[in-house]
């Protein structure tokens, strides 16, 4: 059974009040950044076919009972892409949204099973695009809830500085003393022992049964994650072809890909792509995302064959996802998620 929530207790809700208020501040600015850029507000369905296809995102299961008793399984997506790549591939050239989104095995301070994703995309240009859109985006958030800073917990950046881009790469020497691509080959692969060897150099722990995805996000959240962000933002640019999700690699080195993500005071924010086209690549991926969370959980979830039928139909197009929650928590000081969703769901009884 779940535990009794204090959300509507008059007084917690009181001290959450201003937080939530800020949030529709926020949320109107926004619209009104992207209504004036010619982008077109979309609402996708959250019931989907597969709810996404990378190996530690969770679904929420369900399924669709036809009348005759035919059972259909369906997923909450994990996230808004594979909808809006497919309108993009119908001909829309901007597109945004404010998604709900369900992500189970996911609980703290900045996360919720519910939450809401904002999502655009930009046809015919490139994810630098996105990079300004992500400066424009967090100023207008601070500006509209009156704060000069983005803070969480003891960390504070200026949204109105110009955010430090660094490559993955650069971060992996700097904070670790770890040369990243020397254990990627020109064709994307991977050399486990290779990394391997320096993570023990740096003094970071390796497992037995440890692969190069493993030691990669083991040395990005033990070294690195928490110390990007802090006093101006951080773009973390150019990650690993293995680690490209449903970016394309770099036309300038074929070891990384057109993926960036978004970070202050050491919280990720967004996580943007110069998106993938080629469906034959992307189904690779996918199988190999979902060989892994078979080998570490036990499931796999369906391919969209809908979404890589569109992805040839698709133009040159950049995209990105970012926590609004997130965000709107930054802007305001507020110190958990909870504090900025209006109903937050029930925690089960420990």
């Amino acid at each position: 059974m779940p535990a009794a929530s204090p959300w509507w207790t008059p007084h917690v809700h009181a001290d959450r009040r201003g937080f939530l208020l800020a949030r529709g501040r926020i949320q109107a600015a926004m619209r009104a950044y992207f209504a004036a850029r010619d982008f077109i507000e979309v609402d996708p369905a959250a019931l989907q076919v597969s709810p996404g296809n990378e190996a530690h995102l969770h679904a929420f299961a369900t399924e669709a009972v036809a009348g005759d008793g035919a059972v259909t399984p369906l997923y909450l997506h994990t996230s808004p892409e594979f909808a809006c790549k497919k309108l993009l591939a119908a001909g829309e050239q901007r597109i945004a949204c404010f998604a709900h989104v369900y992500r189970n095995r996911e609980r703290g301070a900045l996360h919720h099973p519910e939450f809401t994703m904002l999502e655009w995309y930009r046809a015919h240009e490139t994810y630098d695009a996105l990079m300004a859109d992500c400066s424009a985006l967090l100023a207008l958030a601070a500006e509209t809830a009156g704060a000069h800073r983005l803070m969480f917990r003891d960390r504070q950046a200026d949204p109105f500085r110009e955010p430090e881009r660094l490559t993955v790469a650069e971060a992996f020497e700097r904070f670790a003393g770890i040369d990243l691509l020397a254990s990627v080959a020109a064709n994307g692969d991977t050399d486990m022992a290779h990394l391997a060897a320096q993570c023990r150099t740096a003094g970071i722990r390796v497992a037995e049964g440890d692969t190069w995805a493993d030691l990669f996000s083991r040395v990005l959240v033990e070294r690195i994650e928490h110390r990007l962000g802090i006093g101006r933002v951080t773009i973390l640019d150019r990650y690993p072809v293995a680690e490209a999700a449903l970016a394309r690699p770099a036309a300038d080195d074929p070891r990384v890909a057109e993926r960036f993500e978004l970070y202050a005071c050491g919280v990720e924010l967004a996580n943007g792509f110069g998106e993938l086209r080629d469906a034959g690549e992307q189904r690779r991926r996918f199988e190999l995302e979902m060989a892994e969370k078979a080998r570490l959980y036990g499931e796999r979830y369906p391919l969209d064959e809908d979404f890589l039928a569109a992805l040839p139909l698709m133009p040159e197009a950049s995209g990105i996802a970012l926590g609004f929650d997130r965000l709107v928590m930054l802007a305001t000081g507020a110190p958990r998620i909870e504090h900025v969703l209006w109903a937050p769901v029930a925690e089960a009884a420990r």
